[in-house]
């Protein structure tokens, strides 16, 4: 799958939990389109790459695409993921209560400042940073939301690369490369920056007005 379709899929995972929570049955095309913002033709096309057929009226069982996307986007097991950088942002992610119906769980979080790692009033537990091998190895973590200062960015980085993370969402200023690890292995790097982002909506606002 290329990255659009990838973001489809997800999307219609998402779609298709949200259905199955108010006890939806069967679903259409249609509906699904509207959730990914698509063409009932593409989800039918991407269904078709994927191998799900459904019935021509009766529509696809929601209980089986679940099973059947889930399956495609490894959602087995909860997918564990750990935040580096417990400040307003961290915080936020940790509070936020829809990670899990996804099937991701974040067990961890990391930060410098005592007053954060031993704050009992923390959702998930919050460790000093000596503590990242050890709970990456006992929780088998493959991801990692990055959320510290531009200064300890990379650093912070590396030492995830070290000890076997794969994935990293990375919310600080700076922009992290993925870079071959001593095992071979290049890791998956979304480098997501809100202040560029926000320019780029009134760059665009600027021109469509």
């Amino acid at each position: 799958m290329n990255n659009d379709m990838i973001i489809r899929v997800t999307r219609y995972y998402r779609a298709l939990n949200r259905l199955r929570a108010i006890g939806l049955e069967k679903v259409f095309a249609h509906n699904l389109a509207d959730a990914a913002g698509v063409s009932p033709s593409i989800v039918r096309k991407d269904f078709s790459l994927l191998g799900i057929h459904g019935q021509k009226r009766g529509g696809y069982e929601i209980k089986e695409l679940i099973e059947k996307i889930g399956s495609i986007l490894g959602k087995g097991d909860s997918q564990n993921v750990i935040i580096v950088g417990c400040g307003r942002i961290g915080k936020a992610l940790m509070n936020y209560q829809g990670f899990e119906p996804d099937g991701i769980k974040i067990v961890a979080g990391f930060d410098s400042d005592p007053v954060i790692y031993s704050d009992p009033a923390s959702p998930i537990p919050v460790y000093p940073l000596s503590r990242l091998e050890e709970v990456i190895r006992v929780h088998q973590v493959k991801a990692a939301i990055i959320t510290v200062p531009e200064s300890s960015a990379q650093e912070c980085y590396m030492h995830l690369l070290e000890y076997g993370i794969r994935g990293v969402l990375n919310f600080s200023p700076i922009t992290l490369k993925p870079q071959r690890t001593s095992s071979g292995i290049i890791p998956v790097v979304h480098n997501i920056n809100i202040g560029l982002e926000l320019e780029q909506i009134f760059y665009e606002l600027q021109f469509n007005s």
